[in-house]
């Protein structure tokens, strides 16, 4: 009933493709995979602080026909016959069950049909799923039927070219294994058309090491001789257990399931929920009959569905691929793990966002201030230059003179062991009528102005940014306004054929050149969510006027938005702002410039950040204007540098600034020598001692701790029954103060 055509192991694991004969529900051979290992949640260590043991693995199940993914921190198991189904998904952690019902595993629109993939009925109740009613599940006749699966390991979407520092230990492809599932549509079905399009859906599920996290999406190719168009799609569908029951539905009770949940497909934003709005739907469920709701709107279905398109069509052989969906359950309530755990899950699936390079941004682009900010970055310990926005700096001007221009910038640089690059606007500006997006009747653009991706302007502005970077040996693109998910409703651009399509052609483009870039190492500065396609950095989150208050309150802001911003986002994943002149207005009060006159502020600025891991925009025609200014400059990147491995570590959050007293954070490594660092700042302008309890959980340290302070004099402390230690600081007036952990 079955062929299996490959079954080799690789470096111990089975790789196993198994295919079908037309349509016939034939027993998939799921026993010929290992067992689950046993594994018992009790003694071991926390996923936080110890991934090794995570290993994942797929699986034989308990049934002789599922299919298990695991890793000891997640399961999610599959019935194979009479449909691939998802019929349990648990949280290894915490032990309780995240599914609540059987759904289709996806849903595709084709030519205008609608066909759920996968799946079973007949649940009876949805408010959870016995295990006894999964053999009288049947398979949906009008869903499409599996054929075949194949396992592998963890695959790469796009390469990753390293050419700069970033945080050890990190592997790309991720570790991992990948499961696909591959469907048809039963012969027997009736489509509006007709025709029964001829196509394969394949389904992708992704499980990796160390991380209770998971990747889904979808591939189609056209196996017949007609041209099909895949409408839009849901690439997943999840009966989740509600995060709580409430009778009455109001705004402020409203809550979902406690899974994050987020995609490559993200713009708008520099916040990852904002930023997947537009395809992360939790919806009611119409057959959860039984829940406490009394209108039946608990929000606890999962579909990741694009709201427009793709309205791709694909002719005889192509295929199609989807966006990732990546789940993560969550195994805390608590903000702090909570966030802990999406920044685990960037350090695994965008580890290009731990690059984190020190950046000065050049306010002019002609040759001599250039040279100036190159040789100052390489006297200092800079590690790139950024032809900033306003300085001259032109990436549209593809004459062969600039470009040989620009090639001499990035020679010299190099030559002191300094990256340049630059800036360029895509949105938020206004081309001409032939060549700006066109929107639906009462919609403006995100930003007020914006080309079409797909316009013919659109088309030779990605050309020259390829041409440009392959010609001058720029190692960075500083992309404002990038693309933010504005449609277009021409039907004159040659870039997409109508409003339905428009969407996700533009996406496409963009994503596919920052795939491009990562693949070149070109360092990527994105005010916007493209992490999973490629970008390194964001904002942290500020607002840019803020740079106009006076310099002392501006000290607080930094604190204050790096302590905001670090609840989800690596330090290293979110640039801040230090207007070396003047920026928004504020004049002399907001102005660090002439540097020497308020070298005190200036360092409080440059140390607030670093302190952090944290690399802002030092935007002015130089960083150093003295000798004094250049030491101090100096001597704070080798502080930095000297303690790199640990400031770059996961901020734990402990007093946010306030300007009322000390404020602090712990950046820690539990996998580092430097387990720790306590970094305090005091804005007052008297000395402060105080007695500051330091939570040691995510150190990894427990018994004995070596704590080093600034003149490097260390003392041994032995943690409280707490599992905290107390340490006296003592902080000059308008200081800080290090505290390094081991």
């Amino acid at each position: 009933m079955f062929d299996v055509f490959s079954g080799i192991f690789l470096k111990g694991f089975l790789v196993l493709s198994i295919v079908f004969q037309a349509n016939v529900p034939a027993r998939l051979s799921a026993q010929t995979l290992p067992q689950e290992p046993v594994r018992s949640a009790v003694g071991q260590p926390d996923w936080l602080l110890d991934p090794a043991p995570y290993i994942a693995g797929i699986y034989r199940g308990d049934h002789p026909d599922e299919i298990v993914l695991s890793n000891g921190l997640i399961r999610r198991t599959f019935r194979m016959r009479p449909n691939v189904a998802t019929v349990a998904f648990d949280n290894l952690i915490t032990g309780e069950s995240i599914l609540r019902g059987v759904k289709p595993e996806a849903e595709i629109t084709l030519n205008g049909d609608t066909f759920a993939i996968g799946g079973l009925i007949g649940q009876p109740n949805y408010a959870f799923l016995l295990p006894g009613w999964i053999d009288s599940l049947k398979a949906d006749p009008r869903a499409m039927q599996v054929t075949g699966y194949e396992i592998g390991r963890a695959t790469a979407p796009f390469e990753w070219k390293k050419i700069r520092h970033h945080a050890p230990n990190v592997a790309w492809p991720p570790r991992g294994v990948q499961l696909r599932v591959d469907y048809e549509l039963p012969a027997y079905i009736q489509v509006q058309a007709r025709v029964i399009p001829d196509i394969t859906v394949s389904i992708h599920y992704e499980l990796y090491d160390g991380i209770p996290a998971m990747a889904k999406w979808l591939t189609v190719t056209n196996r017949g001789g007609m041209p099909v168009t895949i409408n839009t799609f849901t690439s997943e569908i999840l009966a989740a257990v509600e995060y709580g029951s409430s009778v009455e539905t109001r705004q402020y009770n409203v809550l979902y399931p406690n899974i994050h949940v987020e995609t490559d497909f993200a713009f708008a934003s520099m916040y990852s929920m904002d930023a997947n709005h537009h395809v992360v739907h939790w919806e009611t469920d119409p057959d959860y009959h039984t829940q406490v709701s009394y209108q039946k709107v608990t929000p606890c279905l999962l579909k990741v569905k694009p709201e427009l398109g793709p309205e791709e069509t694909l002719l005889a052989g192509e295929k199609f691929t989807s966006f990732r969906a990546f789940i993560m359950p969550h195994d805390s309530y608590d903000r702090e793990r909570q966030g802990l755990a999406q920044r685990r899950l960037y350090r695994t699936l965008s580890p290009w966002t731990t690059e984190n390079p020190l950046m000065m941004h050049a306010r002019f682009a002609d040759w001599e201030k250039v040279k100036t900010a190159i040789d100052q970055c390489a006297e200092v310990g800079f590690e790139m230059v950024i032809l900033t926005f306003g300085s001259g700096f032109n990436i549209e001007d593809d004459s062969e003179e600039y470009l040989a221009k620009m090639k001499q910038y990035a020679d010299y640089a190099k030559s002191k062991g300094v990256e340049i690059g630059g800036y360029s606007l895509l949105a938020s500006r206004k081309i001409d009528e032939k060549n700006d997006v066109v929107m639906p009747t009462g919609q403006t653009p995100t930003f007020g102005n914006s080309p079409c991706i797909g316009s013919e302007w659109g088309q030779n502005y990605f050309q020259k940014l390829y041409n440009f970077y392959g010609k001058t040996g720029f190692a960075l693109l500083e992309h404002d306004g990038s693309y933010p998910g504005d449609v277009c409703s021409s039907t004159k651009h040659p870039g997409h054929a109508g409003y339905e399509d428009s969407q996700w052609k533009q996406y496409r483009v963009i994503s596919d050149f920052y795939k491009w870039c990562r693949s070149q190492g070109i360092y990527l500065n994105i005010p916007d969510y493209y992490y999973m396609a490629g970008g390194n950095k964001c904002g942290m989150g500020y607002r840019e006027v803020n740079w106009s208050l006076p310099r002392e309150q501006q000290v607080i802001h930094t604190r204050q938005n790096i302590y905001d911003g670090t609840w989800t986002k690596l330090s290293t994943m979110g640039w801040m702002f230090v207007p070396l002149t003047e920026y928004h207005g504020g004049g002399d009060a907001a102005t660090i410039e002439p540097l020497n006159e308020h070298l005190d502020h200036y360092e409080k600025m440059m140390i607030s950040n670093l302190g952090a891991g944290v690399q802002a925009c030092y935007r002015g025609p130089r960083l150093y204007d003295t000798e004094t200014t250049k030491n101090m400059v100096r001597q704070s990147v080798s502080w930095y540098k000297q303690h790199r491995e640990v400031l770059e570590g996961d901020l734990i959050h402990l007093r946010r600034a306030d300007g009322k007293d000390l404020d602090y954070w712990l950046m820690v490594n539990p996998r580092g020598k430097e387990k720790a660092a306590l970094v305090v700042f005091n804005p007052l302008n008297k000395a402060v001692e105080k007695t500051i309890r330091v939570p040691l959980y995510y150190t990894g340290l427990k018994n004995r701790v070596n704590v080093t302070y600034m003149d490097n004099k260390s003392e041994i402390l032995k943690p409280e029954n707490t599992g905290e230690i107390h340490i006296k600081a003592k902080i000059p007036a308008g200081k800080w103060a290090a505290y390094f952990l081991e």
